[in-house]
């Protein structure tokens, strides 16, 4: 039988703070009501544009197209 692993809360938070401690660039964001595998469209917008800008900005250093209010990057901004 295959179960969904998922990383609970305190876990997230305890791998952003030792990335974070290490001096990598890492944000996290957290949503009220969410569970793994998010559910409101305006979450999962919001985290996929965040994803691509992330990877924009810390690996390809492009400018993306698109006119995003990026969140801030800790270690990066």
């Amino acid at each position: 039988m295959n179960t969904l692993q998922v990383v609970p809360p305190d876990q997230a938070r305890a791998i952003y703070k030792a990335l974070k401690e290490k001096g990598l660039p890492v944000a996290l964001v957290e949503y009220e009501g969410e569970q793994h595998g998010f559910r409101k469209a305006e979450n999962i917008k919001f985290t996929l544009e965040q994803q691509m800008v992330f990877f924009a900005r810390t690996i390809g250093n492009f400018k993306v197209a698109d006119d995003i209010n990026a969140i801030k990057i800790d270690n990066f901004d």
